[in-house]
């Protein structure tokens, strides 16, 4: 099977119904997303498939079309990703378990809605667990990265 990842292309040989995280994880050494649920709840193994947010502990690597990003690639060798940097900037993270996946959340919201109000981000960002609790430094790193993108 072939999967493009982070823009390199990967041929790897696993069972057809190898969830994509494990495949992530244990075939490529790509470690961002992480193992919380497995059933899809938590949004730890929160990834981009084509730029749409996916949980990668549900689906199979074999049904992945299309360019998966993870938290690695996210930004550029050069630069952090408007989201991650707002992420520091703000210090969400305290255990960090979980800011992969709530990044990789936060960046597919702005990449449709750069302007979401404090509802849509709720919305959005809610999904992810945070057993930490972080979320209005959540919401505040959110907004932050939204008037950066913005260029306000």
């Amino acid at each position: 099977m072939r999967l493009v990842v982070n823009g390199t292309p990967h041929e790897v040989n696993v069972e057809e119904d190898m969830p994509l995280l494990w495949v992530l994880r244990d075939e490529l050494g790509i470690k961002g997303p992480k193992y919380g649920c497995g059933i899809s709840q938590c949004g730890a193994c929160s990834v981009h498939i084509d730029g749409e947010l996916v949980r990668s502990c549900s689906i199979a690597a074999m049904d992945v079309e299309g360019e998966v990003t993870t938290i690695e690639g996210l930004g550029t060798p050069d630069a952090l990703h408007t989201v991650q940097q707002a992420w520091i900037d703000h210090q969400v993270a305290q255990c960090g378990y979980c800011q992969s996946g709530q990044i990789m959340a936060a960046a597919a919201l702005l990449s449709e809605n750069t302007e979401p109000t404090d509802q849509e981000i709720d919305d959005a960002m809610n999904a992810n667990l945070c057993r930490c609790g972080t979320y209005p430094r959540i919401r505040a790193a959110v907004k932050a990265a939204a008037k950066q993108m913005k260029g306000a």
